[in-house]
């Protein structure tokens, strides 16, 4: 093995110690909705969200780093470059979102001053963490990206998914810099951290799993080259034509001018299109050529991947993109519903796939299967659709009730909050995010006694 696949290993298990982390926050989140005194006075509710979002953000990095870190050397066929920087800097990285997280639990607030930017909070949705471990993640997708660059140039050659690769680790890195500014005029600021919440991680990660998803389908199927690359080019040139475009679609009310209302409007529904393609052809292609797969959590994994990321990235977020719609939708448990699926369907079962395969060649197993897999997998898709469901039917509420009847005053906001049908959405959430949990817990014994349990599921054949 190499120390590049080594370090993937680890890069995998931290990513599913976060991945418990932001589910436990999560099950709290949804608890204040039902209970608002929940740890008054010890746990205010933006910290529980804030820990939640941030950890999301976190583990889907580095299960992304670890996917590479473990494809990169048998793509190149040598050892990865400066694996050395990048052992150490996964310990850093781990102490670091430790430290990061025990300052937002206990110290919480700072003052509005420097220090307080620098090692609290900077106070900017999503890109909380303070300055001192923002320019950390900066660094680190610096050695990152030497990494993949350095390998590439070591071996003396490249591919069409590692010259993709390469060229979005350059945005990957110069997107995340505007976490950075402090701008006075908010809908300046406004302006320039949505390129960093929708252009890094809507843009940028697309072409980022769409990679990993390409190398994956190749060792899953035995999917040819040609396929997977083609539809990662379709991808890229998607993402350029209208992921960049589509950006327009957070410009409708922050006083920018009107213009974006038509663009915005039209060029946000089309990004999640290649990959799906990706997936389904290569499933065509590989039924089509009589090819079996070895490692079936894997092959369903990819299949939600694919077909989460089309639904949940393009047809939830459809449905809130037009600006007639988005006028009463923004900022409504609606949008919310659209998160939780876009994310999940997009990069969560994703990464869950590759799990699996590296699970496969680092246990020897010939062919995986089981039954645990199809519980956790069952727990854990059955859970975020129906909280996504829940989630959309309070957000229904809150876009008629509380912003189109009810013209967004107070009175009507709390109208909304006590609408039979919102409550009812939000006790559905809660019990919908158990057994969300429940089906982590389940993926988590699975990953760890698989191959290990008697008798191996190793020892089954495809044929039996």
């Amino acid at each position: 093995m190499y120390r590049s696949q080594a370090l993937a290993i680890k890069y995998f298990s931290a990513a599913m110690i976060l991945f418990g982390v932001m589910t436990l926050f999560g099950l709290v989140s949804a608890y204040y909705y039902l209970n608002p005194d929940f740890l008054f006075g010890i746990l205010p509710f933006n910290i529980a969200k804030i820990i939640h979002i941030n950890t999301l953000v976190i583990w889907l990095l580095m299960g992304f780093m670890g996917s590479i870190y473990w494809f990169l050397p048998g793509e190149l066929g040598r050892e990865t470059a400066g694996i050395w920087a990048a052992e150490a800097l996964f310990y850093v990285f781990c102490t670091a979102v430790a430290v990061v997280a025990v300052v937002f639990i206990f110290v919480q607030y700072g003052g509005s001053n420097e220090a307080a930017l620098w090692f609290i909070n900077q106070g900017r949705k999503y890109v909380e963490a303070p300055r001192w471990a923002a320019l950390g993640i900066v660094v680190i997708m610096v050695v990152f990206a030497y990494n993949v660059i350095g390998t590439a140039v070591a071996a003396r050659q490249t591919t069409g998914i590692i010259t993709v690769l390469m060229i979005d680790l350059i945005p990957l890195i110069l997107l995340y810099l505007i976490a950075f500014p402090a701008i006075s005029n908010m809908s300046a600021d406004l302006f320039w951290w949505w390129w960093l919440v929708h252009l890094w991680v809507e843009a940028t990660w697309e072409v980022l799993i769409g990679c990993i998803m390409a190398l994956a389908l190749m060792q899953l199927l035995g999917t040819s080259r040609r396929i997977v690359e083609t539809w990662l080019y379709i991808e890229v040139a998607l993402v350029l034509g209208t992921g960049i475009l589509g950006l327009g679609h957070h410009y409708f009310w922050i006083g920018t001018p009107s213009y974006w209302l038509t663009i915005g409007g039209f060029f946000s529904a089309l990004e999640p299109l290649p990959l799906l393609g990706m997936v389904v052809h290569a499933v065509y292609d590989a039924g089509a050529q009589h090819m079996k797969t070895t490692n079936r959590p894997a092959l369903y994994w990819m299949m939600a991947e694919a077909f989460g990321n089309f639904i949940g990235a393009g047809v939830w977020g459809f449905m809130i993109t037009l600006p007639q719609v988005n006028l009463y939708a923004h900022g409504t448990q609606w949008t919310v519903s659209h998160g939780h699926f876009a994310f999940w369907g997009a990069y969560s079962c994703g990464v869950i796939s590759v799990l699996y395969l590296v699970l496969q060649k680092t246990r020897n197993l010939a062919f995986v299967d089981g039954s645990l897999w199809k519980w956790s997998f069952a727990a854990l898709n059955l859970g975020l659709v129906g909280m996504t469901g829940a989630l959309l039917v309070s957000g229904f509420v809150q876009a008629f009730v509380e912003r189109a009847m009810g013209g967004s005053t107070l009175n009507a906001f709390i109208s909304g909050q006590e609408n039979a049908w919102f409550v009812d959405g939000m006790v559905a959430r809660f019990l919908l995010a158990i057994v969300f949990t429940a089906g982590y817990f389940v993926l988590v014994w699975d990953v760890v006694t698989l191959g290990r349990r008697a008798p191996a599921v190793a020892a089954v054949s495809p044929a039996q």
